[in-house]
């Protein structure tokens, strides 16, 4: 049996990779391509009425830190 987890969502192309997390009325999307991440905001903003609180600094109280020079992404413990 194969298992899955209904609150994290892949998409992935020739051009990137984007995760789409959701838990209970909160989104997280992650990626390496913002054209793709701009264009699902985007979208979902067409159909669900959504706020964009910029970047994420905390998930579910854990701290998300990110080295961009690096391309390093990490989380707290």
């Amino acid at each position: 049996m194969v298992s899955e987890d209904h609150c994290v969502y892949v998409k992935k192309t020739a051009k990137g990779i984007m995760f789409l997390t959701l838990y209970v009325n909160d989104i997280l999307l992650a990626g390496n391509n913002m054209e793709m991440i701009q264009t699902t905001k985007q979208w979902l903003s067409s159909v669900f009425e959504m706020k964009d609180m910029g970047e994420a600094r905390y998930v579910l109280g854990v701290e998300i830190t990110w080295n961009r020079s690096k391309k390093l992404l990490g989380l707290s413990q």
